[in-house]
């Protein structure tokens, strides 16, 4: 089959793509704003076309037959390099333009990266900026993202990594909670006390942590408590309120000068928040230069560390010019 055989069905091909990463006909089309029908006739005139099953469908998924996932291999690979010759071409242009769509926690995007946008978009008229605040993980690819804002210790080495500024996270709890019940002086004191916690799908209700000082042996706690949020700035709302001690990030801990006590000022919780806030999108050969804008922004204009200090950023990986 010649190349301008082939090229009737590019679309198809990508479709067809979109729907291996998706597995659903349902997201696919919501992906690529068609009709769940249309993606579903078009699967089937590109079968009937090259004359191969390529999809199977069952009533709850779709996935690949062996014609599709080799067809879908060698699409990706191709729409990959097609993609970055397409972005490379962008790059000539003098001016940044195009919509940037970017995901980030709730409390951090509304504390820290909301405040920003119109001076932003001020100083880059040709930019659209979509910013969608959510508390979870999402999928950059599979939805649709240019670039996410999250807190972590360690980064996959397929995405592009930069680190934006230093973040701590710690135990806080009101002045009235400690007057009533005590501040624990050893995390194993927390067994006793009403901990608030964050939630997290899969995470265990357990909190734990290394001395700041010797040698870094780590203790695991279980907690217990009556209440738990997905969104720092509801637990710290839930803290000044007196329910209990609180697990926080430092940007929702100092927001509004809230007045809070240190709790295990001397311990350090591991293993849930991260210590470093990044920029994240898949690794690519080169970075579309909207994106690459907004990440130059945000790192002069973010706060160099939020709870205070010098800023001593992990190097940035990986990242294309």
């Amino acid at each position: 089959m010649s190349a301008d055989t082939i090229a009737p069905h590019v679309a198809d091909i990508y479709l067809l793509t979109v729907v291996s990463q998706t597995r659903s006909f349902t997201q696919a089309a919501r992906r690529l704003g068609i009709s769940k029908a249309s993606v579903s006739g078009r699967i089937h005139d590109l079968e009937r076309s090259l004359g191969l099953p390529l999809v199977r469908r069952t009533t709850r998924s779709v996935s690949m037959t062996e014609a599709g996932q080799l067809l879908v291999s060698g699409a990706q690979n191709a729409f990959g390099a097609l993609y970055d010759s397409v972005n490379a071409a962008r790059q000539t242009m003098d001016q940044p333009r195009g919509l940037v769509r970017v995901s980030a926690p709730v409390a951090f995007g509304r504390q820290h990266l909301a405040p920003l946008v119109t001076p932003f978009l001020q100083a880059y008229p040709e930019v659209t900026l979509e910013l969608d605040l959510a508390d979870r993980f999402v999928n950059l690819e599979n939805e649709g993202f240019d670039l996410a804002v999250r807190h972590a210790d360690n980064v996959p080495e397929s995405y592009v990594a930069w680190p934006l500024l230093r973040t701590e996270a710690g135990l806080l709890a009101s002045p009235d909670y400690v007057a009533r019940h005590g501040a624990p002086m050893h995390p194993q004191e927390l067994i006793d006390h009403v901990c608030l916690h964050y939630l997290r799908p899969g995470a265990a209700d357990m909190w734990s942590f290394v001395p700041r000082a010797g040698a870094p042996t780590r203790i695991d706690i279980p907690i217990r408590g009556r209440f738990r949020a997905n969104n720092s700035e509801a637990l710290r709302d839930a803290v000044r309120g007196g329910l209990g001690i609180g697990l926080l990030p430092d940007f929702s801990a100092l927001a509004d000068t809230v007045d809070l006590v240190p709790i295990l000022p001397d311990w350090r919780v591991i293993g849930f928040f991260g210590q470093t806030i990044y920029a994240l999108r898949p690794w690519s050969a080169t970075v579309p230069p909207a994106v690459r804008c907004l990440v130059d922004f945000l790192k002069a204009h973010l706060p160099e560390q939020v709870s205070g200090g010098d800023r001593k950023d992990p190097a940035p990986r990986d990242i294309p010019e």
